[in-house]
């Protein structure tokens, strides 16, 4: 078959089978991953950001993108972690006072391709009945049954450890905005509460935030134990949002158990799911995931309802708790687990951090800012 030129159309297949035409925006090549839909009206920077999104295609459901460009402000991570990015029609002509490049640019620049003109509520329903599948998207082939071959051969989620291709390298202490790498401060101050982040794909909005309620931030690689966690004498330990399957994570959960009801712990989406599983749970792969920033979620105690910025395809799985942790918020749409709560441990399957998305649930800093606070009086 003749190779396609980059004007002419660019193929994506699902492992079902099915095939979708469009135009190339950004990028040139071949890219597989696990093909999901986000809901979001804005917020596409902050998308393809988020290293949670390691492994996978992402499609928005909102129709016209990449219209304000991207900026310096908005950056979830240093750089694009997502395997492909699909629109409807994409906004060649940005405006935005803060801008620094295109959308189409920034894709380009990190090597991903940026697919338009699909039938993207075609996509998503297929989606959302079928369930996220693997997908192809190729600018070099017509031949579709050669890129349905591939796409079958392709691993997928389940039982990957994407987390290891996230994760910071080495330890940095995060500071107005910025990541100082070297040693660490062995010193702790005596104004600030020192909070050790475990970096399993975190955003920097969770950082921003810890500094924001007065916290030094000390940022560990995933691959740290309880013992290198504890040697930094840390208030509390928050364990971050991150891609894959937490069930090929064994060495975090490990970690967070060694640190679990020795000082206050916060896990955010990903670290939720380590605290199931090293309190004794498990999790499973929902259906086609939640990706958006209007999930309603409801706080179990007070009946209040938020609406919370998600992307996550795992859940913990509530009886594999047991009484070992209390249900704190659930999801209105699917009744999945939101929140877990034990002693000096707090977790939520969403993002309070928002970046996308609302800030309903920000608060919770505060109450781990609280917790820390509480405990660190009781040493005195």
């Amino acid at each position: 078959m003749p190779l396609l030129r980059k004007d002419r159309r660019t193929l994506l297949v699902l492992e079902d089978g099915s095939h979708f035409e469009g135009t190339a925006f950004a990028g040139v090549g071949v890219t597989m991953g696990e093909v999901v839909f986000n809901t979001g009206m804005t917020g596409y920077q902050e998308v393809i950001t988020d290293p949670s999104y390691k492994g996978q295609i992402v499609t928005m459901t909102y129709p016209l993108v990449g219209n304000y460009g991207i900026n310096d402000e908005d950056m979830e991570s240093s750089g694009i972690h997502l395997e492909g990015f699909i629109v409807k029609e994409y906004q060649q002509n940005p405006s935005n006072w803060r801008m620094k490049q295109s959308l189409k640019s920034f894709l380009e620049n990190s090597g991903k391709i940026g697919l338009e003109g699909i039938d993207t509520r075609a996509l998503t329903r297929r989606l959302r009945l079928s369930g996220s599948m693997k997908g192809i998207i190729s600018t070099e082939t017509e031949n579709v049954n050669a890129l349905l071959e591939q796409v079958r051969s392709y691993p997928g989620l389940v039982g990957r450890d994407l987390v290891r291709e996230v994760s910071c390298s080495t330890p940095y202490v995060w500071q107005k905005g910025e990541r100082l790498t070297g040693k660490l401060p062995s010193k702790k101050p005596i104004d600030k509460l020192r909070v050790v982040v475990v970096d399993c794909g975190v955003k920097y909005n969770i950082l921003r935030l810890l500094e924001n309620n007065g916290c030094e931030v000390l940022v560990l690689p995933s691959s740290s134990s309880g013992n290198d966690i504890l040697a930094l004498r840390p208030d509390g330990v928050l364990l971050s949002n991150g891609p894959g399957d937490p069930a090929a994570l064994p060495y975090i959960v490990n970690a967070a158990r060694e640190v679990i009801g020795k000082l206050p712990v916060f896990g955010i989406c990903l670290g939720h799911q380590i605290i199931g599983q090293a309190i004794g749970g498990y999790t499973e792969k929902l259906k086609f995931g939640h990706h958006g920033i209007n999930q309603p979620v409801k706080d179990v105690y007070t009946g209040r309802v938020e609406i919370t910025s998600q992307n996550h395809g795992f859940v913990v799985v509530p009886e594999s708790v047991g009484d070992k942790a209390q249900k704190t918020y659930s999801n209105l749409n699917d009744a999945t687990s939101e929140g877990m709560k034990l002693p000096l441990t707090m977790s939520v399957q969403y993002h309070p951090e928002a970046a996308p998305g609302p800030r309903d649930t920000e608060y919770l800093f505060l109450q781990f800012v609280e917790m820390m606070k509480k405990e660190k009086g009781k040493a005195k």
